[in-house]
């Protein structure tokens, strides 16, 4: 594979499609497409197009679009192809179903009927700005209250079952030394939708597996996901990959960015005249 012998470096770049990617996300899809080159490794571009609610064709068209005129080159993706195809999460449900069913069989994941308003309610301190919140247990088997499949009714997610308590360290690239408990940091999560989807962190685990991902360069507001995927990594006995988490961008306010910051998009930023290398050098000034 690209002229590698045993284990090549693979890194990937995964954006959404559900806005335009901004400078922060440049940042860091440069220093995954840097460390790539630095050991002469391959990189993949990653179409994460599973929110079906705000996945837009045109934004696929303009992220690949947007990150060639930033300077960033992969060498499999949906545009181009590769040996580990189809690179668009969409497209890949079946490889997802097949992970998920693994996880039944195993009996480390329980059906969950609550609704993100209830998990919310039920906890008296939920973690500001986490992606999923503390799950309480409610539906917990042995809480008296877990859920049938033979009697429920209505949506019904499936969550991954963590022994509280449990510790996850791992050693980061870039942040050092890392570890996360069970219950106090994150609780039972999402691996399975109530719109019959995957999750974001089974997705992820699953593709970084079956691409053969040997390290995952992503920013660092993903750290705590990192525990929760080495959990799904154990529990599948697949090898994870090394993980590199980026600091963020932030703007002036000292708040990082997101797709509702418009003014610094990539695509604002080509249309106000600003040149790729002038906004490399703003990044990594």
């Amino acid at each position: 594979m690209n002229g590698c012998e045993k284990v090549c470096y693979r890194g990937r770049i995964a954006p959404s499609p559900t806005g335009f990617l901004h400078a922060g996300h440049a940042r860091t899809f440069w220093i995954a497409q840097e460390r790539a080159r630095a050991n002469s490794g391959v990189l993949v571009f990653r179409n994460e197009d599973l929110d079906p609610a705000r996945s837009r064709p045109e934004f696929v068209e303009a992220m690949i679009e947007d990150l060639h005129w930033f300077g960033v080159e992969w060498q499999e993706g949906p545009d181009v192809g590769g040996p580990f195809a189809p690179y668009t999460q969409s497209q890949r449900i079946a490889f997802y179903r097949e992970a998920f069913d693994r996880l039944r069989a195993a009996n480390v994941v329980y059906p969950c009927q609550c609704t993100r308003k209830e998990v919310l309610s039920a906890l008296q301190a939920p973690q500001a700005g986490d992606d999923e919140p503390i799950y309480p247990g409610t539906c917990r088997p042995g809480s008296g209250k877990e859920t049938s499949l033979t009697t429920v009714s209505g949506r019904i997610t499936w969550r991954f079952q963590v022994a509280d308590g449990q510790e996850v360290a791992f050693e980061d690239g870039c942040c050092g030394p890392q570890a996360f408990v069970a219950g106090k940091d994150f609780g039972d999560f999402v691996v399975w939708r109530h719109d019959n989807l995957p999750s974001y962190q089974l997705a992820v685990v699953v593709d970084d597996a079956a691409m053969r991902m040997t390290e995952v360069v992503r920013g660092e507001d993903l750290l705590r996901s990192t525990a929760r995927q080495l959990l799904l990594y154990r529990a599948l006995q697949w090898t994870p990959p090394k993980f590199y988490h980026c600091p963020l961008v932030k703007d002036s306010s000292g708040m990082r960015l997101a797709k509702r910051h418009d003014a610094l998009s990539l695509r604002t930023l080509r249309e106000d005249g600003e040149s790729a290398a002038t906004l490399r050098r703003r990044l990594f000034a």
